[in-house]
């Protein structure tokens, strides 16, 4: 474990940019959402409600882990990957199941995505299991040793949800090969993660009827929401419709806030704004880059590089399904998709970046 040293302030382009994403993505999500609100809640505000009050608990959680000394989380790492896993076994067998998939967990009233606590547990637990074992990340008996820790919630998760797993699976992957001295065995990762998805591929017949779709949208009833993502796409121009005129979201792209907001994105604010927004996820990546560079120590290196890789795959596989580049794997944009429990938690890892980037020497 590192020495905690002397706060230095947080890195505040970080925070604005994390700001300003926030605030974007609620006023795009409020375009999105008032049709399906009213419709179905007889109120144009629900969805902007709820992810409002989700946004601003997530702020505050930010603020609080922001002021916490990152090496506290250290010796706690593996309890957070124990219930990682329990929270994942627990959505088996009493998960509530919406649209088919068994995601959520209920608690009274309130109800969340385990998976999403996951993603943050796992870039703790991987980079404390790195940094203790960082002279022996040569070998790669040590690699294979890593990645049999993380495919537990790996299977347990994408059982019921194959791109959270997918995301999961790709952030141990960049940890450890940000950390590894050698590149050439990580072929033989790759050949294993491959046959992993070719599995997970093949249990479910419903994902192997993905790729169908996929080539060929129009011919399956299960394409019309790629197809309609498609035409919002392509009907929003250069600087589209204009915030609030897109006519896709009005009952043609299903539950347009969630997966596909991208496509809604594109119509309203054409492809000049699309290409703004992709520039703002590319300034946090960028800083989470700089802050790993920067670090007081390898385990702050790797918060950082976590949060990069979670936020570089989960945006670049949101954009692919969108556009049909990848077969339609229900991944959501951070920061403007519809989802209590996905900005909490991404507001909390933006907070372990800050607190990083607070100690930099």
């Amino acid at each position: 474990m590192g020495r905690p040293g002397k706060k230095k302030g947080y890195d505040y382009t970080l925070l604005a940019v994390v700001f300003l994403l926030v605030f974007v993505g609620l006023m795009i999500l409020y375009s999105t959402s008032a049709y399906n609100g009213e419709l179905k809640f007889h109120d144009r505000f629900y969805y902007l409600k709820k992810q409002l009050f989700a946004t601003i608990l997530g702020t505050v959680l930010m603020l609080i882990v922001a002021n916490i000394d990152y090496h506290v989380w250290e010796p706690l790492a593996g309890i957070g990957y124990l219930v990682a896993i329990g929270l994942s076994v627990a959505v088996i067998f009493i998960g509530d199941e919406y649209n088919g998939s068994k995601r959520w967990l209920s608690l009274g009233p309130l109800s969340f995505q385990p998976s999403e606590y996951a993603k943050v547990a796992l870039i703790l637990f991987l980079a404390c299991i790195v940094t203790k074992n960082v002279k022996e990340m040569g070998k790669i008996k040590t690699l294979f040793k890593i990645m049999l820790m993380v495919l537990p919630v790996v299977g347990l998760v994408g059982a019921s949800n194959l791109s959270t797993a997918i995301i999961i699976l790709g952030i141990a992957v960049i940890l450890i090969f940000v950390a590894s001295p050698k590149y050439a065995q990580f072929i033989w990762m790759g050949l294993l993660g491959c046959g992993f998805l070719g599995i997970f591929l093949g249990v479910e017949s419903y994902r192997l009827e993905r790729l169908a779709i996929w080539r060929n949208p129009e011919k399956y009833e299960k394409g019309y929401q790629t197809l309609q993502g498609l035409y919002a796409i392509g009907s929003g121009g250069l600087f589209g419709r204009g915030m609030g005129n897109s006519v896709q979201k009005l009952g043609f792209v299903p539950e347009a806030q969630n997966d596909m907001i991208f496509s809604i994105v594109c119509e309203e604010l054409g492809l000049v704004g699309a290409a703004l927004i992709i520039l703002l996820f590319l300034l946090l990546i960028w800083r989470f880059f700089v802050i790993a560079v920067h670090a007081q120590d390898l385990f702050g290196a790797l918060i950082a590089s976590g949060a990069m890789a979670h936020m570089m795959i989960q945006v670049i596989l949101n954009i692919a399904v969108v556009t049909n580049t990848i077969p339609n794997t229900g991944i959501t944009l951070p920061f403007i998709s519809y989802g209590g429990t996905s900005v909490l938690f991404l507001l909390m890892e933006m907070g372990l970046v800050l607190s990083v980037s607070s100690l930099i020497q």
